[in-house]
């Protein structure tokens, strides 16, 4: 996956690729996650030097011999104070291979709400444990939520390392129980990397580490240098046979400038959610069902021929079509058939547990519709990989299997063929807080759990 920047140069603007790879990291209270980020910016280079004399003073105000990386990154005063992350926040950083973009979640049980925002747009999550502590039930329930958003890769940072006895044999021991539960969870062998660090004294950070003689593999940033990010893997697919799905473009805002430079300009911008366009493709506005071609490509650098996913773009369509904000752009060959009843997967993330009947505004890309919750079919315990048939609630932090109606057709995919055009968000519609994050589709189906 590339994204594509503009540099400046003799005064002329010129688009280059740039290799980037989505991340998260999740972890349990204390298993030392704002360190880990913390060294992965100060190894990077990516702060600056009056950041790290702040640190520096800090760390020695608190009475310790080395700088306290985490307070790069617990930017609120509540999480400064506690120790602890609350809210997400996005890390940028790189080395000469590849760019990341980081999101940083939180770690306590209460906030399990922002690590699936966080998540949510990742394609490989490091998900931390303590040494000392193995695989907790947050662990197993990070690593379950992971599975159900489509997450393709996960790294274990087995941290602290250093604290323990015989770290070869706890490490080994770690590393086998969380890959006999990501079996489980769907995720083949080889997308799952455990990697034993220490992200105080930067132990297989940046470098492998002499102080592991017992661990032969990649440093965690040499992994994420290389590691795959296809887009359009999800947990449980064999890479040969994911079908990757045409166009899909939702319409973000329509632009009509009626100056005298452009008396009749019409054009349609937003992202790129899956698949390119070509100028001449034949695509079908959704839900209308009319179809046109593409006769203009235009982008902050100048006019394209060609665009692909990820790409913020603006089309121009060849027919004069009503089209609006929250229709769906998408190619003729295997556009979505718009819905209106469904069945979905949802993280309950309201304080108050959701019921049949609950009526809620429903938001699939960039279209907002009114929405009954029908049926509660099924219920997801993630600490026994098990299914519960008929719960009477879905309560906050739970995951389960509903059944959607809308007042106005969606163009959704099922989740397992485009994470973006599958996925949706519940909305209170008084107070218009987010109550739930869905999936279109049955997400449980590829765990093969048992049911009960």
């Amino acid at each position: 996956m590339t994204v594509t920047t503009a540099v400046s140069s003799g005064g002329t603007t010129a688009p280059h690729e740039v290799d980037l790879l989505r991340l998260a990291t999740a972890g349990s209270v204390d298993d030392g996650k704002s360190t880990l980020v913390g060294r992965l910016l100060y190894d990077t280079k990516s702060v600056l030097a009056d950041q790290i004399d702040a640190v520096t003073r800090a760390s020695v105000d608190k009475g310790l011999d080395t700088p306290d990386l985490s307070l790069l990154v617990d930017g609120l005063r509540a999480e400064r104070e506690q120790g602890i992350t609350i809210d997400v926040a996005y890390r940028y950083f790189a080395t000469p291979a590849r760019s990341f973009v980081l999101a940083d979640t939180p770690g306590h049980v209460q906030y399990t709400r922002n690590t699936v925002s966080g998540a949510s747009t990742a394609q490989l999550v490091i998900l931390l444990v303590d040494a000392r502590n193995g695989v907790v039930e947050q662990t197993r329930r990070h690593a379950a939520v992971m599975s159900l958003l489509g997450v393709p890769q996960l790294v274990l940072a087995v941290n602290k390392i250093d604290l323990v006895d015989d770290a070869a044999e706890r490490f080994a021991k770690i590393r086998n129980d969380f890959g006999e539960m990501t079996t489980s969870l769907g995720w083949a062998p080889d997308r799952v990397v455990s990697i034993p660090v220490s992200a105080l004294h930067g132990d297989n950070i940046a470098s492998r580490s002499e102080n592991t003689p017992y661990y032969d593999g990649p440093s965690l940033i040499e992994h994420l240098e290389n590691v795959d990010n296809d887009p359009d893997q999800v947990v449980g697919a064999d890479p040969q046979a994911i079908r990757r799905p045409g166009l899909r473009f939702p319409v973000q805002y329509v632009i009509r400038p009626r100056t005298a430079e452009h008396p009749d300009y019409r054009g349609y911008a937003g992202q790129i959610a899956a698949g390119e366009v070509s100028i001449g493709d034949e695509v079908v506005v959704l839900p209308s069902g009319v179809k046109t071609t593409i006769e203009r490509i235009d982008t902050a650098d100048g006019e394209r021929a060609h665009a692909h996913t990820g790409r913020s773009v603006t089309l121009v369509l060849a027919d004069d079509v009503d089209a609006s904000r929250g229709d769906l752009i998408a190619a003729v060959a295997d556009a979505p058939e718009p819905i209106n009843q469904f069945g979905a997967t949802v993280c309950w993330l309201g304080d108050n547990p959701l019921r049949p009947g609950a009526r809620l505004l429903l938001k699939h890309g960039t279209r907002t519709t009114q929405a009954i919750i029908g049926t509660l079919d099924a219920l997801f315990d993630e600490q026994t990989l098990t299914v519960h048939a008929g719960p009477e609630t879905v309560a906050l932090n739970q995951i389960g299997r509903i059944s959607v109606r809308t007042a106005e057709p969606i163009a959704a995919d099922d989740y397992s063929v485009n994470r973006d055009t599958g996925s949706f968000l519940l909305i209170d519609p008084q107070s218009g807080n987010t109550l739930g994050a869905g999936l279109v589709g049955d997400a449980l189906a590829h765990l093969h759990l048992p049911q009960s």
